[in-house]
């Protein structure tokens, strides 16, 4: 957020050699430069211009053989100054505009910025007082990103009391060299606040956070984790009192030592998952629906409810005879199987072995994702490896003969359909292969895309295809709404598994009926 400066160029020009005075007004000068203008007494006085072999130029006013007053100055490079000279310098009032298209105006003291001004960059904005070519003082930042800062400068870095916004995410109190550090405040878009202290833009010291789920923690921090004796009392009323070690409470409020909840976690998982993959029954002869719904990243609750709300979707609504949700979250290491390329492998396996080959599957995974076509397989403190669209290729070969449904929800999701698309495999992605999606987010319940295909388009439509096209729409029209990039959702629609789909719900509602 500092601004790169090139430097200004200072011009001091002597108009005459130790050589005779110039007498005509068109005059070669000893630095090369052709003169047209008046001379009086050998020096170059009033209206004038001045040309360079080099293509450089300058034309305006001179006094005793400098540029002085009015005048602009056009360099080789295409750098341009319009404004005050003083002595063959800017001085006073000019606009600076470098090759670049970089562009200064306000007020220059002996060729440097001094003064009130406005330099704009790459997109950025630093406005306010400069000294010796940067902002000091009182001042304003706008980002390329519409991120923005109003407050104290030293030296063009946040210096001093100011405020900083970005995302809708706002952080006030003391700046120091470019860090918010001291005491200060962060005021979420969630809805989330803190107020207390920071070292380099993390809670670090006393203080307190409410959280956007109505929790609160009041205590110590250290690098943005709850650190030290504190109190965290949930949204339910109850609290937990003790000290905190990276962001675990370690000791109860009488000092006892308490077990780790990834240690539990961990010894439980081989119990969850066996438990989960055990409740899918065996296939019938009719055609029938199994699902698998997964929360990768455990650092947002988005994903566990949405992952969630789609597992009850294809159960309730779309009869799905078994249905398996692997889920990563902070909060539920010991109570929820684990999203992890084994735990997924497991439970697609035992799908492929209960599941015959008349019936449908329906997979749905959502998370953040990356331009290499990875999703995310989060759980704090846990080194788990990321799912990449080959890798999951792989892991579904042992559904090979399956008809499915695989809709991925996160960034960059497009990038999963070539590996994975044959004629009996429908996918649905939630971006192209080269764009991000939005909507992830702690306080919310569904991805922007995840609302729009399960909380929308499916509640109009059983037509998977016709459901797409809803979604779609509703995510771009949101979009724009919004001033975000398209996302541009995907889908490849072989025409066999669309028909065993719509043949699977005109029974379903057949038998629905006939119940009447």
């Amino acid at each position: 957020m500092r601004p790169a400066l090139p430097a200004l160029l200072i011009l001091l020009l002597a108009a005459c050699g130790e050589g005779e005075p110039m007498k005509s007004p068109n005059a070669q000068l000893p630095d090369g430069g052709h003169y047209r203008g008046e001379l009086v007494d050998g020096l170059l006085q009033g209206p004038g211009r001045i040309d360079y072999a080099n293509g450089s130029y300058y034309e305006g006013n001179f006094k005793d053989g400098q540029f002085e007053g009015q005048g602009s100055w056009h360099g080789a490079g295409g750098e341009t100054y319009v404004g005050e000279f003083h002595l063959g310098q800017y001085h006073g009032k000019g606009t600076f505009t470098y090759a670049d298209g970089s562009r200064y105006e306000g007020l220059f003291d002996k060729g440097k910025m001094q003064g009130q001004g406005t330099l704009e960059q790459n997109g950025e904005s630093w406005s306010g007082v400069f000294r010796d070519g940067e902002l000091n003082g009182a001042g304003h930042y706008r980002g390329a990103h519409g991120e923005e800062y109003g407050g104290a400068f030293e030296e063009g870095d946040f210096h001093g009391q100011g405020s900083y916004s970005s995302d809708g995410d706002t952080w006030l109190g003391q700046f120091v060299h470019g860090q918010l550090s001291g005491q200060g405040e962060f005021r979420g878009a969630d809805g989330s606040r803190y107020l207390g202290q920071f070292k380099d833009w993390q809670y670090d010291g006393e203080g307190r956070l409410q959280l956007a789920d109505g929790s609160v923690y009041e205590g110590g921090f250290k690098q943005g984790a709850y650190d030290g004796p504190g109190v965290l009392t949930l949204a339910d009323g109850s609290t937990r009192k003790g000290s905190w070690q990276a962001g675990q409470r370690i000791r109860d409020e009488q000092g006892k030592a308490l077990p780790d909840p990834l240690d539990v976690g961990l010894l439980e998982q081989s119990r969850l998952l066996g438990e989960a993959l055990a409740a899918i029954p065996a296939s019938t002869p009719a055609t029938e629906l199994y699902a698998l719904t997964l929360a990768g990243d455990g650092k947002q609750s988005v994903f566990l409810r949405e992952a969630d709300y789609v597992a009850d979707l294809l159960g309730k609504r779309f009869g799905a005879r078994g249905v398996v949700t692997l889920a990563n979250h902070r909060d539920h290491l010991a109570d929820r199987p684990l999203a992890t390329r084994e735990s997924l492998a497991r439970s697609l396996n035992t799908l492929a072995k209960r599941s015959g080959p008349e019936d449908l599957l329906f997979i749905y995974l959502t998370s953040h994702g990356s331009a290499d076509h990875r999703l995310s397989l989060d759980v704090p403190r846990l080194n788990l490896a990321d799912l990449s669209a080959t890798s999951l290729a792989e892991l579904m070969r042992p559904l090979k003969d399956r008809y499915k449904v695989l809709v991925v929800s996160a960034c960059y999701s497009g990038g999963f359909i070539p590996p994975l698309k044959d004629d009996k495999t429908l996918i649905i992605t939630a971006a192209r292969a080269d764009r991000v999606s939005f909507g992830c987010s702690e306080e919310a319940d569904f991805t922007y895309f995840g609302r729009a295909l399960f909380g929308e388009a499916l509640q109009q439509t059983d037509d998977l295809a016709k459901a797409f096209e809803i979604a779609r729409t509703k995510v771009a029209e949101r979009e724009v709404a919004e001033d975000f990039e398209a996302s541009e959702p995907q889908i490849w629609a072989p025409k066999a598994v669309l028909e065993r789909w719509n043949r699977y719900r005109t029974a379903q509602n057949k038998a629905a009926t006939a119940k009447l």
